[in-house]
Protein backbone atom coordinates (compact mmCIF):
# COMPACT_ATOMS: atom_id res chain seq x y z
CA UNK A 1 0.00 0.00 0.00
CA UNK A 2 1.69 3.24 -1.12
CA UNK A 3 2.17 6.08 1.36
CA UNK A 4 0.52 9.46 1.09
CA UNK A 5 2.06 11.59 -1.65
CA UNK A 6 3.68 14.81 -0.51
CA UNK A 7 2.19 17.98 -1.92
CA UNK A 8 4.14 19.37 -4.84
CA UNK A 9 4.90 22.97 -5.68
CA UNK A 10 1.69 23.42 -7.68
CA UNK A 11 -0.36 21.87 -4.87
CA UNK A 12 1.07 24.39 -2.43
CA UNK A 13 0.36 27.30 -4.80
CA UNK A 14 -3.26 26.21 -5.26
CA UNK A 15 -3.70 25.85 -1.49
CA UNK A 16 -2.14 29.28 -0.95
CA UNK A 17 -4.61 30.82 -3.39
CA UNK A 18 -7.52 29.19 -1.53
CA UNK A 19 -6.12 30.45 1.79
CA UNK A 20 -5.79 34.01 0.46
CA UNK A 21 -9.34 33.90 -0.94
CA UNK A 22 -10.71 32.62 2.39
CA UNK A 23 -8.82 35.20 4.43
CA UNK A 24 -9.86 38.03 2.12
CA UNK A 25 -13.46 36.83 2.38
CA UNK A 26 -13.34 37.51 6.11
CA UNK A 27 -15.45 34.49 6.97
CA UNK A 28 -14.65 32.25 9.90
CA UNK A 29 -13.49 32.89 13.40
CA UNK A 30 -10.26 34.56 14.42
CA UNK A 31 -8.87 31.16 15.44
CA UNK A 32 -9.76 29.65 12.05
CA UNK A 33 -8.17 32.59 10.27
CA UNK A 34 -5.02 32.21 12.32
CA UNK A 35 -4.91 28.50 11.55
CA UNK A 36 -5.29 29.19 7.81
CA UNK A 37 -2.60 31.89 7.99
CA UNK A 38 -0.16 29.50 9.71
CA UNK A 39 -0.90 26.85 7.08
CA UNK A 40 -0.11 29.47 4.44
CA UNK A 41 3.20 30.30 6.09
CA UNK A 42 4.16 26.60 6.04
CA UNK A 43 3.20 26.33 2.38
CA UNK A 44 5.24 29.43 1.45
CA UNK A 45 8.25 27.84 3.17
CA UNK A 46 7.65 24.59 1.30
CA UNK A 47 7.53 26.51 -2.01
CA UNK A 48 10.78 28.29 -1.18
CA UNK A 49 12.40 24.97 -0.30
CA UNK A 50 11.30 23.44 -3.61
CA UNK A 51 12.53 26.47 -5.57
CA UNK A 52 15.86 26.36 -3.76
CA UNK A 53 16.28 22.68 -4.60
CA UNK A 54 15.42 23.30 -8.24
CA UNK A 55 17.86 26.19 -8.38
CA UNK A 56 20.64 23.92 -7.10
CA UNK A 57 19.85 21.41 -9.85
CA UNK A 58 19.94 23.89 -12.70
CA UNK A 59 23.17 23.62 -14.62
CA UNK A 60 24.57 25.43 -17.59
CA UNK A 61 26.57 23.62 -20.22
CA UNK A 62 29.93 25.24 -20.79
CA UNK A 63 33.16 24.25 -22.46
CA UNK A 64 36.32 23.35 -20.57
CA UNK A 65 39.85 24.45 -21.53
CA UNK A 66 40.05 21.70 -24.21
CA UNK A 67 36.73 22.73 -25.75
CA UNK A 68 34.81 19.74 -24.40
CA UNK A 69 31.31 20.21 -22.99
CA UNK A 70 31.40 20.61 -19.21
CA UNK A 71 28.62 20.99 -16.69
CA UNK A 72 28.79 23.85 -14.21
CA UNK A 73 26.38 25.12 -11.56
CA UNK A 74 24.06 27.86 -12.74
CA UNK A 75 25.08 31.39 -11.80
CA UNK A 76 23.68 34.71 -12.89
CA UNK A 77 27.09 35.57 -14.35
CA UNK A 78 26.93 32.48 -16.60
CA UNK A 79 23.55 33.65 -17.86
CA UNK A 80 25.03 36.98 -18.95
CA UNK A 81 27.69 35.41 -21.22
Amino acid sequence: MPGKREDGFEDHLEALQRIVDELEGGEGTLEESLERYLDGVKRVKACRDVLGEVERKVHVLQRDAEGNPAEAPFTEEADED
